[in-house]
């Protein structure tokens, strides 16, 4: 049963709380879709270190290995250089699969964007 007696007062406080909780419960919100977004950058990140670690070890065996093999048929210039093209195109693949994983971030909470829309809408109907 509803208290008809209220005053105005009451209404616009019980108003004002009800939009306050609101607010606090997208903030929340918010809040959690930034930390789910900062672990996939996180992820991304790791990618991209490991791709540099990678690049860096094919460097230091890859071009040793390589230059040593092909030098026996080529000559010790066009062995070195050859091993370190290769080298180079694995290292610009991985740093792409890095980059497209953090183009792929959406950083916007935009779960709590929709909410507080939808919030604005049912207040505008409701008055």
């Amino acid at each position: 049963m509803a208290d008809t007696n209220r005053s105005i007062g009451d209404v616009l406080s019980d108003i004002v709380d009800d939009v306050q909780q609101i607010v606090r419960a997208e903030v929340r919100l918010a809040r959690a879709e930034i930390r789910e977004q900062l672990g996939r950058a996180r992820l991304a990140a790791m990618f991209l270190a490991t791709a540099a670690v990678a690049a860096l070890m094919a460097i230091g065996l890859v071009l040793l290995a390589g230059v040593f093999a092909l030098a026996t048929i080529w000559p010790s210039w066009a062995a070195a250089l050859a091993v370190a093209a290769g080298t180079a195109l694995l290292g610009g693949l991985l740093w792409m699969a890095g980059i497209r994983r953090i183009r792929a971030l959406h950083v916007t909470p935009q779960k709590a964007i929709d909410s507080v829309k939808e919030n604005i809408q049912w207040a505008k109907t409701r008055t």
